[in-house]
């Protein structure tokens, strides 16, 4: 391994991720017989086999998946100097990674704007997704931050609550039951609903609250965003519960949120990452931020106070 070289590990660390040498030598833009030759060299330095080819796809044998770790460690350890230099030197530099459910995307990007322009030098990868998709990169520790409102009861992790996020009964305008108040979920239970997937957080949330009651729902629709799910309440074709963070100004004069007993469900932003997992210089930088600008977020969030008042 003395004989190793970093570019190798690399080349090497894309391949096994990818699971192609194709793939890796489009991320690294080199040409794939360029790939193919680096992870033979390495191969040879390891002295033992590093991918077994099954028809077109690459697998890691048991020296692999080791080497494999130990690259991410390596590159994760090289990513920290590079931000405790900068950092050093008094400046911000590096990148962040994030990953957020869906939902998130409605307030994220106005909380990531300042913070880039106070700091230019840091760099923002931001992956929007479900919250099943979210925990899994989370378990596999493949960003710095997680930012979702249902915290995960299978691993060990350290949360930091940052913000309300209220679940709301959402119905067309002019809807029948727009005018009534504390409607009872009995009630509500009558009406056709529209649900997030199955494993969507709010879905859950909402599954527990009938559940309570031994309640049943007639789900007309399962839509898989939030956007859609809005289109839908507002073609007629039913009701749902999404966070009121959902609701912005293009919505006024469409939606409604209905007055239900047991609404709204009060729950928590939270920004997560592994338990003993070492935050980066610039993830840490981002978490202080963040834990301060949230005192002023509920005030800047574009939320459509119009749309709860129908």
């Amino acid at each position: 391994m003395i004989h190793a070289t970093l570019h190798q590990l690399k080349v090497f660390e894309a391949t096994a991720r990818h699971g192609s040498f194709t793939r890796a030598a489009e991320e690294l833009f080199l040409t794939q017989p360029t790939v193919s030759m680096q992870v033979k060299q390495l191969t040879k330095a390891v002295g033992l086999p590093l991918f077994e080819q099954v028809g077109k796809r690459l697998f890691l044998t048991e020296a692999g998946r080791e080497l494999f770790s130990t690259c991410q460690q390596i590159f994760s350890q090289l990513e920290q100097l590079e931000m405790k230099v900068a950092d050093l030197k008094g400046m911000k530099q590096g990148h962040l990674r994030l990953s957020v459910i869906t939902t998130a995307k409605y307030f994220m990007p106005k909380l990531l704007g300042p913070f880039c322009q106070l700091y230019p030098g840091i760099d923002v990868s931001l992956t929007v997704t479900n919250h099943e998709r979210v925990i899994d990169r989370l378990a596999n520790n493949q960003d710095d931050l997680y930012v979702m409102s249902q915290l995960p009861e299978h691993l060990e992790i350290n949360s930091h609550p940052f913000l309300d996020n209220p679940l709301v009964v959402i119905a067309p305008a002019g809807h029948p039951l727009e005018k009534e108040r504390n409607i009872t979920l009995e009630r509500l239970a009558e009406e056709p609903f529209i649900m997030r997937e199955p494993g969507s957080g709010t879905r859950r949330a909402i599954q527990t609250m009938l559940d309570q009651k031994n309640l049943t729902v007639k789900v007309r629709l399962e839509l898989g965003s939030n956007e859609a799910i809005k289109q839908a309440i507002a073609g007629g074709l039913g009701i749902s519960v999404l966070s009121r963070h959902t609701l912005t100004n293009e919505n006024a004069g469409e939606l409604v949120v209905l007055d239900v007993e047991g609404f709204p469900i009060d729950r928590q932003w939270y920004v997560v990452s592994l338990s003993g997992k070492q935050l980066s210089v610039v993830a840490s930088t981002f978490l202080d931020y963040l834990q301060e600008a949230a005192k002023q977020i509920s005030e800047k969030l574009a939320i459509s106070q119009s749309a709860g008042q129908g």
